[in-house]
Protein backbone atom coordinates (compact mmCIF):
# COMPACT_ATOMS: atom_id res chain seq x y z
CA UNK A 1 0.00 0.00 0.00
CA UNK A 2 1.08 3.51 -1.08
CA UNK A 3 1.67 6.24 1.80
CA UNK A 4 -0.36 9.05 2.04
CA UNK A 5 1.71 11.81 3.09
CA UNK A 6 -0.05 15.45 3.53
CA UNK A 7 2.05 18.43 3.71
CA UNK A 8 0.28 21.49 4.56
CA UNK A 9 1.52 25.29 4.95
CA UNK A 10 -0.58 28.34 6.65
CA UNK A 11 -0.56 30.54 3.58
CA UNK A 12 1.13 33.32 4.39
CA UNK A 13 1.06 33.55 8.10
CA UNK A 14 2.73 36.03 10.03
CA UNK A 15 1.38 38.34 7.71
CA UNK A 16 -2.22 36.69 7.38
CA UNK A 17 -2.13 36.61 11.30
CA UNK A 18 -1.57 40.33 11.06
CA UNK A 19 -4.69 41.00 9.26
CA UNK A 20 -6.62 38.95 10.63
CA UNK A 21 -5.80 40.47 14.06
CA UNK A 22 -6.62 43.69 12.23
CA UNK A 23 -9.07 43.68 9.55
CA UNK A 24 -8.10 46.94 8.38
CA UNK A 25 -4.87 45.53 6.77
CA UNK A 26 -7.18 43.61 4.27
CA UNK A 27 -6.23 44.13 0.88
CA UNK A 28 -2.61 45.85 1.71
CA UNK A 29 0.76 44.83 1.26
CA UNK A 30 1.48 43.75 4.54
CA UNK A 31 5.39 43.34 5.57
CA UNK A 32 6.55 41.66 8.31
CA UNK A 33 10.23 41.40 9.72
CA UNK A 34 12.61 44.46 10.03
CA UNK A 35 11.43 48.13 9.73
CA UNK A 36 12.57 50.29 7.04
CA UNK A 37 15.80 52.36 8.04
CA UNK A 38 17.25 49.14 9.71
CA UNK A 39 19.05 46.12 9.04
CA UNK A 40 16.97 42.93 9.03
CA UNK A 41 14.86 41.34 6.29
CA UNK A 42 11.69 39.96 5.31
CA UNK A 43 10.27 37.08 7.37
CA UNK A 44 6.78 37.02 5.50
CA UNK A 45 4.64 39.10 3.82
CA UNK A 46 1.14 39.09 2.13
CA UNK A 47 0.69 37.89 -1.21
CA UNK A 48 -0.22 41.60 -2.25
CA UNK A 49 3.16 42.48 -1.29
CA UNK A 50 4.45 39.58 -3.35
CA UNK A 51 3.05 41.50 -6.35
CA UNK A 52 5.50 43.95 -5.92
CA UNK A 53 8.40 40.78 -5.65
CA UNK A 54 9.03 40.87 -2.20
CA UNK A 55 9.69 37.60 -0.52
CA UNK A 56 10.96 36.34 2.57
CA UNK A 57 14.80 36.63 3.81
CA UNK A 58 14.69 39.82 1.09
CA UNK A 59 16.56 42.57 2.93
CA UNK A 60 14.37 44.92 4.67
CA UNK A 61 15.93 48.21 2.52
CA UNK A 62 15.32 46.05 -0.90
CA UNK A 63 11.75 45.21 0.01
CA UNK A 64 10.89 49.12 1.00
CA UNK A 65 12.38 49.59 -3.10
CA UNK A 66 9.98 47.88 -4.48
CA UNK A 67 6.99 48.48 -2.20
CA UNK A 68 7.21 51.71 -0.46
CA UNK A 69 3.33 51.78 0.46
CA UNK A 70 3.79 48.57 2.42
CA UNK A 71 2.63 47.86 6.16
CA UNK A 72 5.90 47.07 8.01
CA UNK A 73 5.34 45.26 11.11
CA UNK A 74 7.22 43.84 13.33
CA UNK A 75 7.63 39.59 14.56
CA UNK A 76 5.18 39.15 16.98
CA UNK A 77 6.47 35.41 17.48
CA UNK A 78 4.15 35.12 21.13
CA UNK A 79 1.22 36.03 19.24
CA UNK A 80 1.70 33.18 15.86
CA UNK A 81 3.15 30.28 18.17
CA UNK A 82 -0.88 30.73 20.13
CA UNK A 83 -2.18 30.11 17.03
CA UNK A 84 0.16 27.57 15.19
CA UNK A 85 -0.61 26.00 18.46
CA UNK A 86 -4.09 25.91 17.75
CA UNK A 87 -3.65 24.65 14.17
CA UNK A 88 -0.89 22.15 14.81
CA UNK A 89 -3.86 20.64 17.27
CA UNK A 90 -6.33 20.10 14.63
CA UNK A 91 -4.04 18.29 12.58
CA UNK A 92 -3.15 16.25 15.27
CA UNK A 93 -6.92 15.45 15.87
CA UNK A 94 -6.40 13.68 12.00
CA UNK A 95 -3.08 11.40 12.76
CA UNK A 96 -1.02 10.74 15.44
CA UNK A 97 1.92 10.57 12.80
CA UNK A 98 2.36 14.25 12.34
CA UNK A 99 6.22 16.17 12.11
CA UNK A 100 5.41 19.62 12.80
CA UNK A 101 8.59 21.10 10.30
CA UNK A 102 8.14 24.72 11.89
CA UNK A 103 5.41 27.29 13.02
CA UNK A 104 3.34 27.16 10.26
CA UNK A 105 4.16 23.94 8.24
CA UNK A 106 3.88 20.58 9.08
CA UNK A 107 3.85 16.77 7.43
CA UNK A 108 0.67 14.41 8.02
CA UNK A 109 1.57 10.76 7.34
CA UNK A 110 -2.68 10.25 6.80
CA UNK A 111 -1.63 6.26 5.85
CA UNK A 112 -4.23 4.08 6.76
CA UNK A 113 -7.08 6.89 7.72
CA UNK A 114 -9.30 6.32 4.81
CA UNK A 115 -11.56 4.51 7.09
CA UNK A 116 -11.98 7.39 9.14
CA UNK A 117 -11.77 10.28 7.14
CA UNK A 118 -12.91 9.11 3.66
CA UNK A 119 -10.97 10.13 0.57
CA UNK A 120 -7.91 12.01 0.56
CA UNK A 121 -9.46 14.99 -1.11
CA UNK A 122 -12.14 14.82 1.68
CA UNK A 123 -10.04 14.72 4.42
CA UNK A 124 -7.91 17.61 3.28
CA UNK A 125 -10.95 19.81 3.02
CA UNK A 126 -12.32 18.53 6.62
CA UNK A 127 -9.14 19.60 7.97
CA UNK A 128 -9.25 23.41 6.61
CA UNK A 129 -12.66 23.66 7.72
CA UNK A 130 -11.26 22.93 11.14
CA UNK A 131 -8.20 25.39 10.58
CA UNK A 132 -10.24 27.85 9.66
CA UNK A 133 -12.52 27.60 12.42
CA UNK A 134 -10.28 27.24 15.23
CA UNK A 135 -7.82 30.02 14.17
CA UNK A 136 -9.69 31.57 11.21
CA UNK A 137 -7.09 31.05 8.95
CA UNK A 138 -6.25 29.30 5.42
CA UNK A 139 -3.80 26.44 4.58
CA UNK A 140 -3.22 24.97 1.55
CA UNK A 141 -2.47 21.41 1.74
CA UNK A 142 -0.27 18.69 -1.08
CA UNK A 143 -1.09 15.58 -1.00
CA UNK A 144 1.17 12.57 -2.61
CA UNK A 145 3.25 9.44 -1.68
CA UNK A 146 6.14 10.59 -0.35
CA UNK A 147 6.99 14.00 1.45
CA UNK A 148 9.24 15.78 -1.20
CA UNK A 149 6.39 15.84 -3.82
CA UNK A 150 3.29 16.77 -1.42
CA UNK A 151 5.82 19.94 -0.19
CA UNK A 152 5.71 20.83 -3.96
CA UNK A 153 2.40 20.27 -4.51
CA UNK A 154 1.40 22.65 -1.49
CA UNK A 155 3.00 25.23 -2.87
CA UNK A 156 1.19 25.47 -6.54
CA UNK A 157 -2.01 27.00 -5.58
CA UNK A 158 -2.17 29.12 -2.94
CA UNK A 159 -3.82 30.62 -0.82
CA UNK A 160 -5.78 27.70 -0.08
CA UNK A 161 -4.82 25.28 -2.35
CA UNK A 162 -5.35 21.37 -2.65
CA UNK A 163 -3.04 19.19 -5.14
CA UNK A 164 -3.27 16.09 -5.23
CA UNK A 165 -0.62 13.70 -6.54
CA UNK A 166 -2.23 10.18 -7.25
CA UNK A 167 0.28 7.23 -6.24
CA UNK A 168 2.40 6.05 -9.26
CA UNK A 169 2.06 9.58 -10.91
CA UNK A 170 5.04 10.87 -8.85
CA UNK A 171 7.31 11.64 -12.13
CA UNK A 172 4.85 12.42 -14.13
CA UNK A 173 3.40 14.97 -11.87
CA UNK A 174 7.81 16.54 -11.83
CA UNK A 175 8.12 16.48 -15.61
CA UNK A 176 5.22 18.99 -16.19
CA UNK A 177 6.73 21.37 -13.88
CA UNK A 178 8.62 24.22 -14.86
CA UNK A 179 12.50 24.05 -13.69
CA UNK A 180 12.00 26.50 -11.38
CA UNK A 181 9.93 24.44 -9.07
CA UNK A 182 12.29 21.87 -8.52
CA UNK A 183 12.14 22.53 -4.81
CA UNK A 184 16.14 23.06 -2.72
CA UNK A 185 17.22 23.37 -6.00
CA UNK A 186 18.39 27.02 -5.14
CA UNK A 187 19.47 29.96 -7.43
CA UNK A 188 22.69 29.09 -7.80
CA UNK A 189 21.99 25.56 -9.43
CA UNK A 190 19.65 27.34 -11.37
CA UNK A 191 22.17 29.45 -12.79
CA UNK A 192 23.97 26.21 -13.52
CA UNK A 193 21.20 25.23 -15.30
CA UNK A 194 20.94 27.74 -17.61
CA UNK A 195 24.91 27.48 -17.91
CA UNK A 196 24.44 23.94 -19.03
CA UNK A 197 21.43 24.90 -21.20
CA UNK A 198 19.13 22.44 -19.19
CA UNK A 199 15.56 24.32 -19.49
CA UNK A 200 13.61 21.36 -17.90
CA UNK A 201 13.02 18.87 -15.88
CA UNK A 202 12.73 16.60 -18.32
CA UNK A 203 16.03 17.31 -20.07
CA UNK A 204 17.62 16.59 -16.17
CA UNK A 205 15.75 13.18 -16.56
CA UNK A 206 17.33 12.22 -19.51
CA UNK A 207 20.89 12.50 -18.61
CA UNK A 208 20.55 9.84 -15.94
CA UNK A 209 22.32 9.81 -12.51
CA UNK A 210 25.63 9.28 -13.23
CA UNK A 211 25.74 12.19 -15.84
CA UNK A 212 23.65 14.61 -13.48
CA UNK A 213 26.18 13.75 -10.83
CA UNK A 214 29.22 14.42 -12.81
CA UNK A 215 27.97 17.94 -13.00
CA UNK A 216 26.82 18.79 -9.85
CA UNK A 217 28.58 16.35 -7.09
CA UNK A 218 28.00 13.30 -5.50
CA UNK A 219 25.22 14.69 -2.78
CA UNK A 220 23.80 17.30 -5.09
CA UNK A 221 23.70 14.81 -8.16
CA UNK A 222 21.86 12.21 -5.52
CA UNK A 223 19.08 14.66 -4.64
CA UNK A 224 18.65 16.18 -8.06
CA UNK A 225 18.35 12.78 -10.03
CA UNK A 226 15.66 11.46 -7.06
CA UNK A 227 13.51 14.90 -6.72
CA UNK A 228 12.88 14.94 -10.94
CA UNK A 229 12.26 11.69 -10.55
CA UNK A 230 9.34 12.48 -8.22
CA UNK A 231 11.10 10.44 -5.62
CA UNK A 232 11.94 11.68 -1.95
CA UNK A 233 15.60 13.06 -1.50
CA UNK A 234 15.76 12.65 2.10
CA UNK A 235 14.14 16.30 3.31
CA UNK A 236 12.76 14.97 6.49
CA UNK A 237 15.83 14.02 7.97
CA UNK A 238 15.82 11.34 10.48
CA UNK A 239 14.50 12.87 13.72
CA UNK A 240 12.88 11.07 16.02
CA UNK A 241 9.57 13.51 16.50
CA UNK A 242 8.24 12.40 20.17
CA UNK A 243 12.01 13.01 21.54
CA UNK A 244 12.89 16.23 19.93
CA UNK A 245 11.54 20.05 18.34
CA UNK A 246 12.57 21.44 15.76
CA UNK A 247 12.15 24.36 13.07
CA UNK A 248 14.08 25.11 9.72
CA UNK A 249 14.38 27.77 7.34
CA UNK A 250 14.76 27.78 3.67
CA UNK A 251 16.23 30.57 1.53
CA UNK A 252 14.90 31.75 -1.26
CA UNK A 253 17.96 32.15 -2.34
CA UNK A 254 21.73 30.94 -0.83
CA UNK A 255 22.80 33.29 1.06
CA UNK A 256 26.44 33.74 3.18
CA UNK A 257 25.77 37.23 4.97
CA UNK A 258 26.34 36.51 8.47
CA UNK A 259 24.14 38.95 9.64
CA UNK A 260 20.73 37.50 7.90
CA UNK A 261 22.48 34.12 8.93
CA UNK A 262 22.19 35.09 12.71
CA UNK A 263 18.69 36.88 12.23
CA UNK A 264 17.29 33.53 11.09
CA UNK A 265 18.81 31.39 14.19
CA UNK A 266 17.92 34.39 16.80
CA UNK A 267 14.21 33.59 15.50
CA UNK A 268 14.46 29.95 15.22
CA UNK A 269 15.94 29.84 19.14
CA UNK A 270 12.74 32.44 20.20
CA UNK A 271 10.51 30.20 18.25
CA UNK A 272 11.70 26.90 19.75
CA UNK A 273 11.82 28.16 23.13
CA UNK A 274 8.45 29.76 23.44
CA UNK A 275 7.31 26.21 22.24
CA UNK A 276 9.23 24.61 25.07
CA UNK A 277 7.52 26.56 27.47
CA UNK A 278 3.97 25.88 26.42
CA UNK A 279 4.19 22.79 26.32
CA UNK A 280 5.94 22.07 29.41
CA UNK A 281 9.32 20.86 28.22
CA UNK A 282 12.88 21.33 28.54
CA UNK A 283 16.64 20.34 27.02
CA UNK A 284 20.42 20.08 27.31
CA UNK A 285 20.83 19.72 23.91
CA UNK A 286 20.51 21.99 20.81
CA UNK A 287 21.07 21.23 16.92
CA UNK A 288 21.79 22.36 14.22
CA UNK A 289 21.20 21.74 10.55
CA UNK A 290 23.03 22.52 7.52
CA UNK A 291 22.36 22.84 4.06
CA UNK A 292 24.90 24.40 1.56
CA UNK A 293 24.70 25.34 -1.80
CA UNK A 294 25.83 22.36 -3.39
CA UNK A 295 23.23 19.84 -0.96
CA UNK A 296 25.68 18.99 1.32
CA UNK A 297 24.04 18.71 4.50
CA UNK A 298 25.57 19.32 7.95
CA UNK A 299 24.28 18.16 11.11
CA UNK A 300 25.77 19.10 14.33
CA UNK A 301 24.82 19.09 18.44
CA UNK A 302 26.25 19.98 21.39
CA UNK A 303 24.76 18.67 25.32
CA UNK A 304 25.48 20.94 28.13
CA UNK A 305 25.00 20.11 31.82
CA UNK A 306 21.99 21.97 32.56
CA UNK A 307 18.65 22.58 30.99
CA UNK A 308 18.29 25.45 28.28
CA UNK A 309 16.22 28.23 30.03
CA UNK A 310 16.34 31.00 27.63
CA UNK A 311 16.46 31.89 23.96
CA UNK A 312 19.32 33.63 24.46
CA UNK A 313 21.21 30.40 25.58
CA UNK A 314 20.04 28.75 22.71
CA UNK A 315 21.46 31.24 19.90
CA UNK A 316 24.72 31.42 21.81
CA UNK A 317 25.49 27.62 21.29
CA UNK A 318 24.15 27.65 18.16
CA UNK A 319 26.27 30.60 16.94
CA UNK A 320 28.79 27.83 18.61
CA UNK A 321 27.90 25.30 16.55
CA UNK A 322 27.53 27.42 13.11
CA UNK A 323 31.29 28.62 13.91
CA UNK A 324 32.51 24.86 14.12
CA UNK A 325 30.79 23.94 10.84
CA UNK A 326 30.55 26.58 8.39
CA UNK A 327 33.49 28.75 7.19
CA UNK A 328 31.53 32.51 6.70
CA UNK A 329 31.90 31.71 2.93
CA UNK A 330 29.98 29.10 1.67
CA UNK A 331 26.26 30.17 0.56
CA UNK A 332 23.54 28.18 2.87
CA UNK A 333 20.88 26.88 1.65
CA UNK A 334 18.66 25.96 4.16
CA UNK A 335 19.31 26.59 8.17
CA UNK A 336 17.39 24.84 10.89
CA UNK A 337 17.60 24.46 14.93
CA UNK A 338 16.26 22.06 17.49
CA UNK A 339 16.19 20.88 20.87
CA UNK A 340 16.90 17.13 21.46
CA UNK A 341 16.35 14.59 24.45
CA UNK A 342 13.34 16.18 25.46
CA UNK A 343 11.99 15.74 29.01
CA UNK A 344 8.78 17.24 30.77
CA UNK A 345 9.54 19.97 33.00
CA UNK A 346 9.40 19.34 36.57
CA UNK A 347 9.91 23.40 37.37
CA UNK A 348 12.66 22.15 39.48
CA UNK A 349 16.32 23.67 38.55
CA UNK A 350 19.59 23.14 39.58
CA UNK A 351 21.01 24.97 42.42
CA UNK A 352 24.36 26.13 39.96
CA UNK A 353 21.72 27.80 37.71
CA UNK A 354 20.81 30.33 40.39
CA UNK A 355 24.56 31.83 39.99
CA UNK A 356 25.17 33.00 35.94
CA UNK A 357 21.51 34.83 35.55
CA UNK A 358 19.93 32.15 33.90
CA UNK A 359 16.79 31.53 35.89
CA UNK A 360 16.79 35.40 36.36
CA UNK A 361 16.51 35.63 32.60
CA UNK A 362 13.97 32.34 32.05
CA UNK A 363 11.41 33.87 34.69
CA UNK A 364 11.49 37.15 32.66
CA UNK A 365 11.55 35.25 29.36
CA UNK A 366 8.30 33.47 30.88
CA UNK A 367 6.49 36.58 31.80
CA UNK A 368 7.19 37.72 28.56
CA UNK A 369 5.41 35.20 27.21
CA UNK A 370 2.24 34.71 30.00
CA UNK A 371 1.81 38.95 29.05
CA UNK A 372 2.01 38.29 25.34
CA UNK A 373 -0.85 35.30 26.04
CA UNK A 374 -3.11 36.83 27.56
CA UNK A 375 -3.26 39.66 25.98
CA UNK A 376 -2.20 42.30 28.37
CA UNK A 377 0.33 43.95 25.77
CA UNK A 378 2.97 43.71 23.94
CA UNK A 379 6.93 43.02 25.36
CA UNK A 380 9.97 43.74 23.37
CA UNK A 381 13.04 42.67 24.54
CA UNK A 382 16.35 44.73 24.93
CA UNK A 383 18.07 42.16 22.82
CA UNK A 384 15.67 43.16 19.95
CA UNK A 385 16.11 47.26 20.22
CA UNK A 386 18.69 48.51 18.16
CA UNK A 387 20.06 45.28 16.31
CA UNK A 388 17.30 43.94 14.39
CA UNK A 389 18.11 40.08 14.51
CA UNK A 390 14.36 38.97 13.89
CA UNK A 391 14.51 36.90 10.41
CA UNK A 392 12.25 34.55 8.88
CA UNK A 393 11.04 31.76 11.42
CA UNK A 394 9.31 29.51 9.27
CA UNK A 395 10.60 26.89 7.71
CA UNK A 396 9.34 27.67 2.99
CA UNK A 397 9.18 29.78 4.07
CA UNK A 398 11.26 27.24 4.89
CA UNK A 399 8.91 26.77 4.76
CA UNK A 400 10.80 24.47 5.62
CA UNK A 401 11.18 22.77 4.34
CA UNK A 402 9.16 24.21 6.26
CA UNK A 403 11.14 26.66 2.97
CA UNK A 404 7.79 29.64 3.22
CA UNK A 405 3.26 31.58 -2.93
CA UNK A 406 4.35 28.41 -2.80
CA UNK A 407 7.87 27.12 -3.26
CA UNK A 408 9.57 29.78 -5.63
CA UNK A 409 12.70 29.17 -8.17
CA UNK A 410 14.47 28.45 -5.22
CA UNK A 411 12.94 26.28 -3.15
CA UNK A 412 11.99 29.14 -0.28
CA UNK A 413 9.30 29.46 1.86
CA UNK A 414 6.94 32.00 1.49
CA UNK A 415 4.64 30.60 4.56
Amino acid sequence: MSRLIFHIDIDAFFASVEQLDNPSLAGRPVIVGASPGHRGVVSTCSYEARAFGVHSAMPISEAFKRCPQGVYLPVRMERYAELSAAVMECFAGFTPDMRRVSVDEAFLDMTGTERLWGEPAGAARLIKERVRAASGLSISVGIAPNPYVAKIASGLRKPDGLVIVEPGGEEAFMLALPLSKLWGAGQKTQERFRELGIASIAQLVSLGQAQISSLFGKAGGQFIYSAVRGRDPGIMGGEIESRSMSAETTFERDICERESIEAVLMGLADELSYRLWSEGLRSRTVTLKLRLHDFTTLSRRSTRRSYYLAAEDAFKDALALLARSWDGRTEIRLIGLGFADLESDSGEVQGELFSDGNERRRRAETAVFEIEQKGLGKVTRARLIGRDRRGPLGGEEARGSKGKGGEGPGGGKAH
